[in-house]
């Protein structure tokens, strides 16, 4: 599955997860500084708060592209240098600029945020009458979130054109494998269609399972400052009253909640989606000899095969039927949890300075942090889906280095 599209899958990932913790301590022990040495301009706090598409063209965004770039040189290089695959073009560096559009989309969603203050705090001074705001001030507004808009459609296209590509060609890759070892495979029960379709399931969940976590982890490095931020508006927590930092609080001890409610009720599914394709696999073979061979896909036979299908499917919905309360009722009271806690703040909220724009950037805020960390919530079906392909695939390996011993 891995060695076929990644150079050293083992010794990769860890190099890569070695050189990102390396650059990430260079850039925040002070080289998100180093711009203004290249002419990029002078990085500053304000730079975050940039209203508008300006906020893609600050001194401290472009250094960071640069800066993301030379390091994914060098990794790629090294890598280039120390072990050739041929597909690294698409395994190294192709997996970077996904990583980095997917930056760039969180990215986006921050500058959207800092939209989300001035127009709604107009909104509210032009109703309640408190300050003179014009037509054009708020047409401004939306002017500008349209550019940011178009930003992220344009963004969104590219990606997705990108990302078919990295797929098949990891796709690609795991066929050619096996296909290489055709021989030792072929009396595998459901070959054929472990290499026709669990090979692109796998390449597509696997994308899209790791760009979510990527996309979780760089929504987490945005958000959480902004949230610790605007925990200074917030007076006190229903029910658990004045706590350090209570909006990120709230928000870790929810997700946590949700997760570990989610990994209890499910944990049976994974094993059952690995058994449904074994026995799916075991009926649809007897009917492919039955095309051939007239002695085959007897109707007692294809009867007992249908039958251990239909039973393995009803144990599915049972489980998934339950899994699917539990996480109905979290996804749904997610909805509101956010609006619950700070009901108190919204009551004194005259008192304090807590603003309908304010209001409207907690509430981003906290849902891009929390659903961060809900990522095992989202994703669980996928997760049992991967599981259930990961599975059949290693047993399918399992076929190639057997038979070479």
């Amino acid at each position: 599955m891995f060695q076929s599209f990644f150079p050293k899958p083992g010794l990769f990932f860890s190099s890569a997860i070695l050189w990102t913790a390396i650059a990430a301590a260079i850039w925040y022990g002070g080289g998100d500084q180093w711009g203004q040495y290249v002419g990029l301009g002078v990085p500053s706090a304000a730079d975050a708060n940039v209203v508008g598409i300006g906020y893609f063209v600050t001194p401290t965004f472009l250094w960071f592209s640069v800066y993301y770039t030379v390091s994914v040189g060098i990794f790629g290089l090294f890598w280039r240098l120390f072990s050739s695959n041929p597909w690294q073009l698409w395994s190294v560096f192709g997996s970077a600029v996904i990583i980095f559009t997917t930056f760039f989309d969180v990215e986006v969603s921050v500058a959207i945020n800092n939209w989300r203050r001035p127009f709604f705090d107009d909104v509210q001074n032009a109703l309640s009458g408190k300050a003179l705001v014009t037509a054009v001030d708020l047409y401004v507004l939306i002017l500008q979130f349209a550019e940011i808009a178009l930003c992220a459609m344009f963004l969104f296209v590219v990606t997705r054109f990108l990302v078919s590509h990295w797929i098949f060609r990891w796709r690609t890759a795991m066929n050619s494998f096996y296909m290489t070892h055709w021989q030792k495979l072929r009396t595998t029960e459901g070959a054929a269609q472990r290499v026709q379709e669990d090979t692109m399931r796998f390449a597509s969940v696997v994308e899209g399972l790791g760009i979510s976590l990527v996309g979780a982890v760089l929504t987490l490095v945005a958000f959480l400052p902004l949230l610790w931020g605007l925990s200074k508006y917030v007076t006190r927590l229903p029910l658990v009253g004045d706590i350090p930092a209570p909006l990120v609080t709230a928000a870790i001890v929810w997700s946590v909640l949700g997760t570990l409610l989610l990994a209890l009720v499910g944990v049976k599914l994974p094993g059952l989606e690995f058994h449904n394709q074994r026995v799916e696999a075991a009926y649809r073979k007897e009917l492919v000899y039955g095309e051939d061979n007239p002695n085959r896909a007897e109707p007692a036979t294809v009867s007992e095969l249908f039958h251990f299908v239909r039973h393995n499917y009803f144990r599915l919905y049972w489980h998934y039927t339950y899994f699917n309360v539990f996480r109905g009722l979290y996804l749904q009271a997610d909805n509101v949890f956010a609006l619950v806690i700070l009901i108190p703040t919204i009551a004194a909220g005259s008192t304090i300075g807590f603003t309908f724009g304010v209001l409207q950037q907690v509430l981003t805020a906290f849902s891009q942090v929390s659903g961060s960390f809900q990522y095992l919530v989202s994703a669980w079906t996928t997760i049992i889906e991967l599981l259930s392909i990961y599975k059949r695939l290693r047993a399918f390996e399992a076929s190639i280095y057997l038979t070479s011993h």
